[in-house]
């Protein structure tokens, strides 16, 4: 992560022309529901999706040490639409010609500069379903260090400012949790809902 020299501040909120926006669009969906009835919805829709048909990977990762616990490595980053730090799994657009697994292997390395192996992926998930059409994949990948391991560089694009944290799974909810009373901290809700889902299991009766 380069040095931080200040905190990002907003200076101007504008309306976009639609022919000057680059990566998202508005479209206007007239449709019939279950009952006969004409209805309407606003949308937001991504330009970038590419053979795919999948615009984005999330890469869930565990890092093993052979002295330390299974971890997983977050990201902070600054997010203008929220005007705070997100705490999210690494993540990014799948090019045009890449597969999910190639699209989680590259932006792993990208923004941790960790190798990684693809462990699973998950068939194509909803982003926000009553704002967008925009989907992504699960991808959940596995790090291998050694005893003497330095922490990689990371090799991040022009605009990008990445932190790195790396938690252990056996925290990871208690320390999200944390995160989130933070000011101006809001944690990524696929991060989160993995959390919740894995506390869920471990102090209810349900699974037992």
């Amino acid at each position: 992560m380069s040095h931080k020299t200040q905190e990002p501040v907003i200076t101007k909120i504008s309306d976009l022309p639609l022919e000057e926006a680059r990566w998202v669009t508005l479209k206007k969906i007239d449709y019939v529901d279950q009952v006969g009835k004409a209805r309407s919805w606003e949308v937001a829709q991504r330009k970038t999706r590419g053979k795919s048909g999948v615009d984005a990977v999330a890469m869930g990762n565990i890092l093993l040490h052979p002295s330390r616990p299974a971890s997983t490595l977050l990201v902070i980053q600054y997010r203008p639409p929220l005007d705070s730090y997100t705490v999210e799994w690494p993540a990014g657009l799948i090019d045009a010609e890449e597969t999910a697994e190639q699209a989680a292997v590259r932006e792993f390395k990208e923004e941790t500069g960790y190798d990684c192996v693809v462990k699973s992926v998950s068939p194509a998930q909803s982003a926000d379903p009553g704002m967008t059409n925009a989907n992504m994949q699960l991808v959940m990948v596995e790090v291998q260090l050694g005893e003497g391991d330095e922490e990689p560089e990371q090799r991040l694009e022009d605009g990008e400012h990445i932190q790195r944290v790396i938690v252990p799974i056996a925290e990871l909810y208690e320390r999200l949790v944390e995160y989130s009373k933070q000011e101006r901290m809001v944690v990524a809700a696929k991060l989160f809902h993995f959390a919740a889902g894995m506390e869920f299991a471990r102090t209810q009766t349900y699974f037992k």
